[in-house]
């Protein structure tokens, strides 16, 4: 089997409910798709969500690389080697980790295709589902308060809110939004790097009441000893996310104890084989994981989906990026049952297009 052909081209999707975060705003997604094809018939499809704020691309560096790095480096290879092309390309995309992410998912869809299984079955199978946070964005309290009522009506048992602008404002928030959702909710905050290590700690002590489940990026990544402050001095448990891009964030959030947890998403690391060695490290040190996702169409959330359901200390997921998604090509490639995610039963990440 040979790879004979590489088609990519962008989709811009609206956001059904803009949403702000603790230093950026968001009304719509620019995703890339992509297509391996080869000369025995089975195809590969992938997807690249890039977020210029996160990995420094766009959906026009994404088909840049596409055209001058992975066309003429993949055609001809056996697909099936995943590692072997995927080594092939690592070094010219390293600066590009959504552009590897699409070409990795690809080529793992087209693993499992080829090999008649769901992919999570064949990278393991640990478990069946798993629970998804939905996230709310800042607002104004009541409108967050309506907000949350609104999704645990809907199914959710996992609300993420959104902070770190206004401590005071956010304290406010989580203490709102838990009297008005009851204790049996789980509830997740990210500051999105937008408190110190005091203003951080001072949060988590005031909102001790509120019974959060975790506090994902409560500091900047460029002074590591401040989360690594907040996580010694917390008694909730402190997640790494834009800490953690490479496998050497990985080990170094893992070596020296700056943090309990780490998000883990495709696009920023770079794809499944990537996220299956940084799950690996955090196995090795004890670090449960979350697989997050940026706003993605439904097929790139099934790539992080069936990667969390094979790997045992994947423990979290946040996958909700594709919800308020208008015109989804790939709509429908997992299956949301109040607030658990699972997957289609079908060979490779399941989706035809």
């Amino acid at each position: 089997m040979r790879i004979t052909a590489v088609e990519a081209w962008s989709h811009r999707m609206r956001l059904s409910v803009p949403y702000s975060i603790a230093n950026e705003s968001f009304d719509h997604a620019e995703n890339v798709f992509l297509r391996l094809l080869t000369d025995t018939g089975p195809i590969g499809l992938g997807c690249s969500a890039p977020d210029f704020g996160v990995t420094g691309e766009n959906a026009t560096t994404v088909l840049a690389a596409i055209d001058e790095v992975v066309r003429d480096r993949v055609i001809g290879l056996d697909p099936r080697r995943t590692s072997h092309v995927l080594a092939i390309l690592e070094e010219a995309l390293a600066d590009r980790p959504a552009a590897l992410a699409g070409v990795d998912m690809a080529l793992h869809d087209l693993l499992g295709r080829v090999a008649g299984l769901p992919l999570w079955v064949l990278l393991g199978g640990y478990r069946e589902r798993i629970l998804t946070s939905i996230t709310i964005g800042i607002m104004p309290t009541a409108d967050a308060v309506e907000c949350a009522n609104d999704y645990v009506s809907r199914g959710f048992r996992a609300l993420k809110l959104k902070g770190g602008r206004d401590a005071d404002q956010d304290i406010e928030c989580v203490h709102r939004v838990r009297e008005a959702v009851g204790p049996d909710i789980e509830l997740r905050f990210d500051a999105n790097q937008g408190f110190d290590a005091t203003t951080a700690l001072r949060f988590i002590e005031a909102t001790r009441a509120a019974k959060l489940e975790l506090i994902e990026q409560p500091t900047p990544s460029e002074f590591p000893e401040s989360m690594g402050q907040v996580s010694s001095g917390s008694h909730l448990p402190i997640m790494a996310d834009e800490s953690l891009h490479t496998l050497r964030d990985a080990f170094r959030i893992a070596s020296q104890e700056l943090a309990d947890m780490v998000n883990v998403k495709l696009m920023k690391v770079g794809g499944i084989a990537r996220a299956r060695r940084i799950a690996a490290v955090a196995r090795s040190a004890r670090l449960e994981v979350m697989v997050g996702c940026m706003d993605e169409c439904a097929l790139a959330i099934a790539g992080g989906l069936h990667f969390a359901l094979a790997h045992e200390n994947v423990a979290y997921a946040d996958l909700d990026g594709h919800f308020d998604l208008i015109d989804d090509p790939t709509a429908g490639a997992v299956i949301l049952e109040d607030g658990w995610l699972r997957p289609l039963d079908r060979p490779g990440l399941g989706v035809d297009l």
